[in-house]
């Protein structure tokens, strides 16, 4: 259980969070308003999400490094009023340039946000206590699938998408008064260099759980990345059955995030992730073998989707355990990792499904999810030289 104190922090944290991640994925809900007010095809709106993930990936540990002596509270209100300005700027958007040129900077605000919003939420509690207050501050990022992302593609219709990108800018302000209001002073880490950003991505088991998140973030966001046009084009699913299907997924990847915390304790955290790996193979698997049946494709969406929040808090949990002096480094390298993939997924995604269609998506997410299997096998190697850190016992026995 959190500390009383510790959870109206970690709430405000979770809140930005939700902001961050609705800012981010709304767009794959608003493809075709976006589309046809800009004149682009809609599975070129998915670039939209790729060029919030790229500049997310690059700037998060370049961030981390040039506001390292600055207190953590102050680096994450300076995310978030970043994030206020790009979706100011994104709902008046001209052209669809002009709005490209917003979303990098959205995508600094959100670099410098999430990983000092993880590194805190973690620094305000015991240690025993980690695991479910990086799935709380986290939570904020899968509950915008539940609500940010099937919202805006709803919203999109009464709202118009620039309305609707500005209700997602007044959300991501309450966001910044509460983080300011209830968010205790929390001190910067050491300022790291670039060195120490090498040493640490060398220490063993780090370079692969980075690895392993950039493989699975790539894997779903070829699907992901342009699930609306995706679900029109394999089953047909017109505007509000794609906003119930979206709700229905960030639900349960909402439950896949609370039960990832309750697992670590009963399998650690490699089974923990082992275990979302499988289910990711097998919902991709079904996916790709279905006919174009939306009932029918209902199960592995789903499989996919608890999935999809079930590895993010053991991973970081992993990662702030393998170097606690140096979570703040970790924790922006695994963000890079996971906005990365966001990136490149996206990217294929938006290519692939105009060149191919959408049935072979699934079957070609199968490809990266297989490099992730193996790097996850190889973080739970370790050199014979190198002791293992030990699990907290808080952490292997409930």
């Amino acid at each position: 259980m959190r500390t009383r104190s510790s959870s109206p922090a970690l709430l405000a944290l979770s809140l930005g969070y939700f902001a961050l991640g609705t800012a981010s994925l709304a767009v794959v809900g608003l493809s075709a308003p976006i589309g046809r007010d800009l004149h682009v095809r809609p599975a070129t709106v998915g670039t939209l999400v790729t060029i919030f993930a790229l500049v997310f990936a690059l700037a998060a540990p370049a961030a981390t490094i040039v506001l390292g002596r600055v207190r953590r509270k102050r680096a994450l209100l300076l995310g978030l009023g970043l994030l206020v300005l790009g979706g100011v700027a994104a709902s008046v958007a001209p052209d669809y340039p002009t709005l490209c040129a917003a979303r990098v900077l959205a995508g600094l605000g959100a670099a410098v946000f999430g990983p000092a919003a993880s590194a805190a939420g973690s620094a305000i509690v015991p240690d025993d206590q980690r695991p479910r207050a990086l799935a709380t501050v986290f939570a904020g990022m899968t509950a915008a699938s539940v609500l940010g992302v099937p919202l805006a593609s709803s919203a999109g219709d009464a709202l118009g998408w620039r309305g609707t990108m500005l209700a997602v800018t007044a959300l991501t302000a309450v966001a910044f008064v509460l983080v300011a209001r209830l968010l205790p002073g929390v001190e910067a880490e050491p300022a790291p260099t670039v060195r120490t950003f090498g040493d640490t991505l060398r220490s063993p088991g780090a370079l692969p759980m980075v690895g392993t998140t950039f493989m699975i973030m790539t894997a779903q966001f070829t699907v992901y990345g342009v699930a609306g046009a995706y679900l029109a084009a394999r089953f047909g699913a017109a505007q509000g059955t794609v906003a119930l299907v979206l709700f229905g997924f960030g639900a349960l990847g909402t439950a896949g995030n609370v039960l990832g915390s309750r697992l670590y304790v009963r399998l650690g955290g490699p089974g923990t992730v082992g275990l979302a790996l499988g289910c990711f193979a097998a919902g991709f698997a079904v996916l790709t073998a279905l006919p174009g049946s939306l009932p029918l494709a209902l199960p592995p969406l789903a499989l996919w989707a608890f999935a999809s929040g079930l590895f993010i808090a053991p991973q970081q949990a992993r990662l702030v355990e393998l170097h606690p002096q140096r979570r703040g480094i970790l924790l922006a390298l695994n963000a890079s990792g996971l906005y990365l993939g966001m990136s490149l997924g996206s990217l294929a995604g938006s290519a692939l499904l105009p060149a191919l269609g959408a049935r072979p998506l699934s079957g070609i997410a199968l490809l990266p999810l297989a490099l992730a299997t193996a790097a996850h096998l190889a973080s739970m190697r370790r050199p014979a030289h190198v002791p293992a850190v030990p699990e907290s016992p808080a952490l292997s026995h409930h």
